[in-house]
């Protein structure tokens, strides 16, 4: 009689542990499939950004950033390189003494050429569309009298290049041809924000060229 009441104990111990282990998997099997249909909502709702996602070698995934631009002009410049004795290589971080002194070259250029009548009309017209905002964040680099509105050396540069060329090549070079050029070297100035932009107007199918990178026509579009 003992013996059977032991028995029927260890039965009943037995059943209700069963059932514990079974109510369990019920529960993990509810959790699992929860975590599933979460997932698969939160992939679905994920804004379309217009950049490529990959997949790492962990299995997460990554937005991939624009394909870089290389626009960094090279070589000595037509016309006033020689005249000058700059080239467009002279500007890198690796030689950063060479850099500040082509700099420093077609900055005092700036304090030295004195335009006046029409040369000056044309002087604002150009330059009062291209500023320095990475490095002043001025409007222009010249106010709309012609004075300058940044003293930072980039803007000395470009201002004394812009002189150059209108009193001494003023039948050679165009307004857009000579904004260009202060583009060119705006560009070897700051590398990284003109490459970043340089991305952007490639994704938006705008030609890239100094104007559009370096000019007022399209500031900040990179941000």
């Amino acid at each position: 009689m003992v013996l059977n009441n032991r028995i029927e104990g260890v039965l009943i111990v037995m059943t209700i542990a069963a059932m514990l282990v079974i109510g369990f998997n019920m529960f993990e099997m509810k959790q699992l499939k929860a975590m599933q249909a979460a997932t698969a909502n939160a992939a679905a709702n994920v804004p379309a950004t217009g950049q490529n996602i990959q997949t790492n070698a962990a299995g997460k995934t990554a937005l991939s950033q624009p394909e870089a631009v290389d626009v960094t002009p090279k070589g000595v410049p037509e016309i006033y390189g020689k005249e000058l004795g700059v080239s467009y290589d002279d500007v890198s971080a690796s030689n950063q003494q060479k850099a500040d002194a082509t700099i420093a070259k077609l900055g005092t250029l700036d304090s030295q050429i004195k335009l006046s009548g029409k040369d000056k009309e044309r002087y604002i017209a150009t330059v009062s569309q291209i500023s320095c905002e990475y490095c002043c964040g001025t409007d222009s680099i010249i106010f709309k009298d012609g004075q300058p509105a940044c003293g930072c050396q980039h803007s000395f540069a470009m201002r004394g290049l812009a002189k150059y060329l209108i009193k001494n090549h003023g039948n050679e070079y165009t307004n857009d041809a000579i904004l260009e050029e202060l583009g060119k070297w705006k560009t070897l100035f700051f590398p990284q924000q003109i490459g970043k932009k340089a991305s952007v107007l490639k994704a938006k199918g705008i030609d890239i060229n100094y104007i559009n990178l370096a000019s007022n026509k399209y500031r900040n579009m990179e941000n």
